[in-house]
């Protein structure tokens, strides 16, 4: 669930920063979660992984 979250708002085109205010969690919370999200989808950026986690 956070992870979709986070897809969310990369989508959005948000900053580390204003995804961890958003979600009340920390920056590093949140690179570790888009890490983990690079691994799943097997992409190595943001966009990549938006376009793939939304059929793009």
């Amino acid at each position: 669930k956070r992870e979709v979250e986070i897809l969310v708002a990369l989508s959005k085109g948000l900053l580390y920063k204003e995804i961890a205010e958003e979600l009340f969690i920390s920056s590093q919370t949140v690179r570790k979660h888009v890490y983990h999200i690079y691994e799943k989808l097997h992409v190595g950026n943001r966009i990549q992984a938006v376009n793939k986690f939304f059929g793009r």
